[in-house]
């Protein structure tokens, strides 16, 4: 069994106990949320949303706030060199349960 969620922008495959890294989100740690639900697969229960579930609720637990790895932005000119770097703020959350109504 699983769902496609999304979150922000971006979409995530999760089933029931995945740990998965989302863009920042203002929740405090602890907190348990309600993600929208695309699409679901149980076996031969296959449910696609237009755009989104109304009776498929993921409910995710918000574990901690960490930064994601160091990307380096090096541009290489005749006379100059220019290094950017940036490291993105993500959210850490843990995928509890999967209710079907």
């Amino acid at each position: 069994m699983y769902a496609v969620v999304k979150i922000g922008s971006e979409q995530f495959k999760v089933a029931e106990g995945d740990v998965i890294e989302a863009n920042r989100l203002s929740d405090e740690d602890g907190k348990e949320i309600a993600l929208d639900v695309l699409a679901y697969e149980n076996g031969a229960d296959v449910r696609i949303g237009t755009p989104v579930l109304k009776d498929v609720k993921v409910l995710a637990t918000v574990k901690a706030k960490t930064q994601g790895e160091r990307v380096i932005a090096f541009k290489a000119r005749t006379h100059s060199q220019r290094i950017r770097g940036h490291r993105a703020q993500l959210t850490a959350l843990s995928i509890t349960k999967i209710q079907v109504n």
